[in-house]
Order: C-alpha cells, then structure tokens, then sequence
C-alpha cells in the first residue's frame, strides 16, 4: 500500500511552520533577554522570557524532528514526534487548567519573587532604577507594602502626579500608595483570557499534527507490512 503523498507533504508543512513558528519565538524571546530596555524587576516577578526560550527552543526540536520523520518516512522519528506532541498537550492542558481554577497561586507566586527584592534600599542601583521606571509607569510605589519598602527614602518616582490614583502624603510629599505588584497582578488576571486562548489554539495545533503523524505512521507501517518495526 502506498504512503498518502497528500499526508505526508502536509505533515512536512505543518512541521515546518512549527518549526519557524519555534524559530521566530526564540528569536524574539532571546531579543527581549539582551535588550537594554529590559526591567529587572518584572524579569524576576515574571520570568516569560526564559519560558518562552524554551519553548521556541523545544518548538524548534520538535518541527525539525516531525520533518525528518515525514519526509524520509521514518516510523521511530514520526512516533517519537507524536509522543512529544502528547506530552506537550497534557502538560498545555493541565497548565490551562491550574491558571482558570488557581489563580491565586501564581498570585502568591508573584508577590513572594517581589517580596525576595525588600528592603529596595538594600538592592543595587540598577534594581533601584528598574523599580522607579515601573512605579513611573504603573503609578505605584514600592513593591509588596507601598512607600514603606523604601525605608525612610522615598525616590520621586512615587510622587502622586495622578490624583485619580490613591495616594497619602508622607514627609511633605503625596506619593502613591498602592504596591506595584497589586498592578502587576492585575495586568496578569486582566491577560488571562487572551493566554488561555493562546494556548487552546496551540492545543488545536497540537491535535493536528499528533492526528498527521498517526495517520502517516499507520500508513507507512502497512506499506511496510506486518513484520516490519
């Protein structure tokens, strides 16, 4: 019986955007590693970059590995390539899963990494100057408490230039009173729904190729004949 030429070029090409889909990922991620423009503090809250080098990484992997498999027709590669998918689908499900039902815990996550960061005016001055940026930008000072994670030196980037913000007045200055991982956890739950609709289409994407690459197992293994490997 011969091998379904439509399956298997239509495999190759999903294995090849997955594999530039892995390539344009770690490209950008790695991007986002090396930048001067990257904060420290949000790297250590929400270390993405590093997950999502991973994941281009092993997205790389995988689509260079389910080419191999069909184009030369390889059983063992094409299995192997359609177990990983497997494994990739549980872990993507059951991620999904624990970020809709248990939210707090990535919450709590968060809040201790920035809790490791106190006292601010103990840290090094490019932390310093990383945590006035994103209490400039978010409107936010200090980091788990408010003011008083600076100690006794409040730096002008907690100064309460939006008065729609809450703010208190401290040492003769109005400073925002809200801590920056308040902000920060709420930027996380407010892009919640487009994460999980993220990962839902790379589910779907994942259910395709396991489903090419059975198909074009199955295929070769009958054009091979029952006693063949």
């Amino acid at each position: 019986m011969a091998v379904n030429k439509t399956i298997k070029y239509l495999l190759f090409f999903f294995n090849f955007l997955f594999w530039v889909s892995g390539c344009i990922i770690l490209g950008v991620s790695i991007y986002l590693k090396v930048s001067k423009d990257g904060n420290a503090v949000t790297g250590e809250a929400l270390p993405g970059v590093d997950l999502m080098i991973a994941i281009g990484v092993i997205i790389m992997l995988l689509g260079f590995l389910g080419c191999c498999g069909a184009i030369r027709e390889n059983r063992c590669l094409l299995l192997l390539f359609f177990i990983s998918l497997l494994l990739i689908f549980i872990l993507l499900l059951a991620a999904g899963i624990l970020a809709a039902v248990d939210k707090d815990k990535v919450n709590d996550w968060t809040k201790e990494r920035l809790n490791d960061l106190l006292p601010l005016q103990d840290q090094t001055a490019e932390i310093k100057t990383d945590v006035q940026k994103l209490e400039a930008e978010l409107k936010c000072c200090g980091l788990a408490k408010g003011p008083e994670d600076w100690g006794g030196a409040i730096p002008s980037s907690c100064n309460c230039n939006d008065t729609s913000q809450p703010c208190k007045t401290i040492a003769g200055h109005m400073v925002y009173t809200t801590p920056c991982s308040t902000l920060i956890i709420r930027v996380l739950e407010d892009n919640m729904v487009v994460v999980l609709g993220i990962a839902f289409a790379i589910a779907i994407l994942l259910i395709f190729g396991m489903a090419f690459a059975m198909t074009l197992y199955c295929q070769i293994g009958k054009k091979e004949g029952p006693t063949t490997a």
